[in-house]
C-alpha cells in the first residue's frame, strides 16, 4: 500500500470551528450575513489592532475587483499589477474592462520591482494613460519593498491594491501586511494560512470604504422597503458558515505561522550543505514572512544537470506534491498582448523555482519522508 499523500498545502483545523458553525446552523443563520459575520470581521479588525477596518467577503478575488471598483478603475482604464504572481491578481482588471500592464519582479523579494514600475509609470504617462492603481502582491508571504513602492506610488498620486492574499501574518518593520495600501486584500481559501474553505476580506483605512464594499458586495441595495439598485452591484458577501469557520481559524492563526515559519526552518537547515539549491528567505530584520509556502531555487549548471522539474516529477513518485512557482502573467497566452516591463527576473523564478510542503499541519513522520525523499534525489 502506497503511503498516504504529503500535500503542498492541506486545510489545517484547530478544533473550535465546528462551535461556531454549529451556532449558525442551531441559529438558522445560514445566509450571508449573520453573528458570525459580523464576529469574523471584528477578529480580524482586533487582530489589525483596530487600525483597519474589514469587509468579509466570498473571495480574495472578489476582494480585489472591489478594490478596483472603489479605486474609480473604469473600461479603458490602465492598472499596473506585479506579473509574477497568481492570476486571480489580475483577473479582475479585466473584469472592469480596464487594460493590465505588467511589471517584472526584483531578485530580494521576488516582488514588483521598484526600477520597472517607475519605468511602466513614466512611459505610461509620456504615451498618455497614467495608470489608475498599482496592485503589490505580497508573494509567499513575502513582504515586498514597502517603502520604495509607496514613495513611487505616492510621487505619482496613484493608489496601491495591496494583494496580502497570501501574507496574513507576515510584517514589514513591525508592521502587518495588508495594512500599507490604499486598500488591502485578504484570502482565505483552502490552502492558505487560515481557511473559511472559500472566502477573503477587503482591508480599508477607513469605515465608509468598509461599508461601501459591504453596500457593492450585497448587489448594491439602495435602502427602501423594496429593492431597488441605484449602481451595479456583486454577491460577494461571505456566508456566515464560512465566517464561523474562520472564527475557529483565528484562534490559531499565531500557532500556525509559527508552524509554517517551523517548515521553513527545516528546509533552510537542509539544504545548507546542498550545492545549487537556494531557499527563498528574507532579505533582511525588517522582513518578517508568514512563509505560506516554502520555495527553492534549483540550478541546474550547480546540481549537475538536476532542475526542478526533474525535482517535482521525482516527489510525486513519492506521493509528495510539489508545485512550480507561479507562470509569470505577461508569459500567459490569456495576457500575452499586454504591456510589459522589466528584464527576466520572473521568468528566470519560474524556471528555476519550486514550492515546497509547508503546511502547519505536517507531522514529524511527513518531514522525515521528505527528507528521505530529497536525500534520494540530491546525495
Amino acid at each position: 500500500m502506497s503511503e498516504s499523500k504529503i500535500w503542498l498545502s492541506s486545510p489545517h483545523m484547530g478544533g473550535n470551528e465546528k462551535k461556531y458553525v454549529q451556532e449558525a446552523f442551531d441559529t438558522n443563520w445560514v445566509a450571508p450575513l449573520g453573528p458570525n459575520v459580523t464576529g469574523f470581521e471584528s477578529d480580524l479588525e482586533s487582530y489589525f489592532d483596530d487600525e483597519k477596518h474589514i469587509a468579509a467577503l466570498s473571495s480574495g478575488t472578489a476582494a480585489i475587483h472591489l478594490g478596483l471598483v472603489l479605486l474609480n478603475v473604469k473600461a479603458g482604464d490602465e492598472v499596473i499589477c506585479q506579473s509574477f504572481t497568481f492570476s486571480a491578481s489580475a483577473n479582475p482588471i479585466l473584469y472592469q474592462g480596464a487594460h493590465p500592464i505588467f511589471v517584472d519582479s526584483e531578485p530580494d523579494t521576488w516582488n514588483i520591482c521598484p526600477v520597472a514600475l517607475e519605468e511602466a509609470i513614466v512611459d505610461r504617462i509620456a504615451k498618455g494613460k497614467k495608470p489608475k492603481a498599482i496592485i503589490a502582491v505580497h508573494l509567499y508571504g513575502m513582504p515586498f519593498k514597502v517603502d520604495e513602492i509607496k514613495e513611487i506610488a505616492s510621487r505619482f498620486e496613484i493608489p496601491i491594491l495591496e494583494d496580502s492574499a497570501e501574507a496574513l501574518g507576515s510584517m514589514y518593520k513591525g508592521k502587518k501586511c495588508g495594512t500599507f495600501g490604499d486598500i488591502g486584500v485578504l484570502s482565505f481559501n483552502g490552502n492558505k494560512i487560515i481557511t473559511t474553505s472559500g472566502g477573503g476580506a477587503l482591508v480599508a483605512s477607513i469605515k465608509e470604504v468598509k461599508d461601501k464594499a459591504i453596500f457593492f458586495s450585497t448587489q448594491s441595495r439602495d435602502q427602501a422597503p423594496h429593492y431597488q439598485h441605484s449602481e451595479i452591484g456583486f454577491n460577494y458577501r461571505l456566508s456566515n458558515i464560512c465566517a464561523g469557520i474562520g472564527r475557529g481559524q483565528m484562534e490559531v492563526l499565531d500557532d500556525h505561522i509559527a508552524m509554517r515559519r517551523e517548515m521553513h526552518k527545516f528546509y533552510l537547515d537542509y539544504f545548507e550543505d546542498v550545492d545549487g539549491v537556494t531557499v527563498f528567505n528574507e532579505p533582511n530584520s525588517n522582513y518578517y514572512s508568514n512563509h505560506w509556502l516554502s520555495a527553492i531555487l534549483i540550478e541546474p549548471s550547480i546540481t549537475g544537470g538536476k532542475n526542478r522539474e526533474d525535482l517535482r516529477l521525482f516527489m510525486e513518485q513519492e506521493n509528495i506534491e510539489c508545485r512550480p512557482l507561479w507562470k509569470p502573467m505577461h508569459l500567459q497566452p490569456v495576457f500575452d498582448k499586454c504591456p510589459y516591463y522589466g528584464g527576466m527576473i520572473a521568468e528566470n523564478l519560474f524556471n528555476l523555482g519550486l514550492c515546497l510542503p509547508s503546511g502547519s499541519n505536517l507531522r514529524t513522520d511527513d518531514k522525515k519522508r521528505i527528507q528521505n525523499a530529497l536525500d534520494t534525489f540530491f546525495k
